[in-house]
């Protein structure tokens, strides 16, 4: 597998996505949102959701009358797809380099989306095209993944953590396979332009990241999510066993305090900064390239 290191991570990580599916549900509706709306998926569509995840775009597709087929690395994050939308087929699959067409049974696809779901690949150019060759003349492609300015929602909480390690790791970098995987716009068109894809469009989208949940200001919201990712479980098998319980309390604390700081009206809010990425296939009638900018 292609993505053999991505699985392995997934393998560990995809425990966190699953147990709090519905606070991140919450946390990302504003890139959710202007997905689906430039997705505009319809009745009788194939879809298919690259790194479904839990499921949250296959069940946005049933809802508006499509036919989703989800592919995740994870067999875990398929699994909770699977429970959450029965409707959906869900393959565990790398979409880097197998055949998701063959394994899909049926039609080519009309339209890809994803959110926040491709930035992983080991080779983003081959993906896109292995993804492009899945879908029929015409369709269409949507996604969201972070911009390459995006850092609290990586790091706020974890700040005064990360500043106890011996050697604290810098920012999750820009264009290799991870959050940042896709951050650079201009990286972002030379992939899709080499892998096939035209009339490539990428906007900035802004969303406010709400923490509230049924009345909650967020706090330990906001925390279970960070400190149960990956860098969060790397910091704390770093840190507890050294600082001991009581200091463990205390420097998760200060992360508690890092994110109160961020409250506004009462709720742990603040705005998140991504990118949403329109491109399609040529209808067969003629084609022309995109412009890379």
């Amino acid at each position: 597998m292609a993505n053999e290191g991505m699985r392995e991570v997934w393998a560990t990580g995809s425990a966190n996505w699953v147990r709090h599916q519905l606070l991140y549900d919450a946390v990302f509706a504003p890139f959710t949102t202007a997905l689906l709306a430039a997705a505009g998926l319809a009745p009788g569509q194939r879809v298919l959701d690259v790194g479904c995840g839990t499921g949250t775009l296959l069940e946005a597709a049933v809802a508006a009358g499509a036919h989703p087929v989800g592919v995740d690395i994870s067999a875990s994050m398929a699994a909770a797809a699977r429970r959450r939308v029965p409707g959906a087929r869900v393959l565990v699959a790398d979409a880097q380099d197998d055949d998701l067409l063959a394994a899909a049974q049926g039609a080519p696809f009309d339209r890809v989306v994803s959110r926040f779901g491709v930035m992983f690949f080991a080779d983003p150019c081959a993906a896109f095209a292995n993804l492009r060759a899945a879908t029929a003349p015409g369709a269409r492609l949507a996604f969201v993944c972070w911009r390459a300015d995006e850092q609290d929602l990586f790091e706020l909480g974890l700040r005064p953590l990360l500043a106890r390690l011996d050697d604290p790791p810098g920012p999750s970098p820009s264009g290799v396979p991870g959050p940042l995987g896709l951050a650079e716009g201009a990286h972002v068109r030379r992939v899709l332009a080499a892998s096939g894809w035209q009339d490539v469009t990428v906007e900035p989208v802004d969303g406010v990241c709400d923490y509230g949940v049924d009345g909650s200001d967020g706090v330990a919201e906001r925390m279970a999510i960070v400190l149960g990712g990956r860098a969060g479980q790397a910091v704390r098998a770093d840190l507890e066993p050294r600082l001991g319980p009581a200091g463990w309390d205390a420097a998760v604390e200060a992360g508690r305090q890092e994110v109160r700081e961020r409250m506004v009206d009462g709720v742990v809010r603040f705005v998140a900064h991504a990118w949403l990425v329109t491109a399609g296939r040529e209808s067969g009638r003629g084609s022309h390239n995109s412009t890379l900018a």
